[in-house]
């Protein structure tokens, strides 16, 4: 017999309201690497594209300049600028990234952790609960 069974075919509401959130669960649990593999090829997606937009952006600004005749050149120093800005710009987003990824690394440590505690939560509830019961139910002696 599955946890979810009485004796005979009558079931009381708990286990029919345990059966049904297991049902929930359970399609949600297997949703959820569909998920994680759509928003992934989504993001994947949105970056090439931004990039070949950039690409030809700049594609087509050098042709323009070229056919145009406008100097493309800049002088070394606002080159260095350009690069040490870049360079940084880089280095920002990393440590930004970094921040982000710890962030969530602590938040599903700390849902793991409560996910760990749950089981003492309800022994101390039910334990709360006994009290309560205790008290208003008379004793036989």
């Amino acid at each position: 017999m599955s946890k979810n069974e009485t004796t005979g075919n009558s079931k009381d509401l708990f286990s029919t309201y345990q059966e049904n959130v297991d049902k929930i669960f359970n399609g949600i649990k297997q949703s959820v690497p569909q998920y994680h593999q759509s928003i992934t090829n989504v993001q994947q997606e949105y970056l090439q594209a931004y990039e070949n937009v950039v690409d030809s952006t700049i594609t087509l600004q050098k042709e323009y300049a070229k056919k145009a005749g406008i100097a493309a050149n800049i002088p070394e120093a606002t080159l260095k600028v350009i690069h040490d800005t870049t360079e940084e710009f880089v280095k920002a987003a990393s440590i930004q990234n970094q921040v982000a990824l710890a962030t969530i690394d602590a938040t599903q440590q700390n849902i793991k952790t409560f996910n760990d505690n749950a089981k003492s939560f309800a022994d101390l509830n039910r334990n709360i609960l006994q009290s309560w019961i205790s008290v208003f139910t008379t004793k036989n002696n």
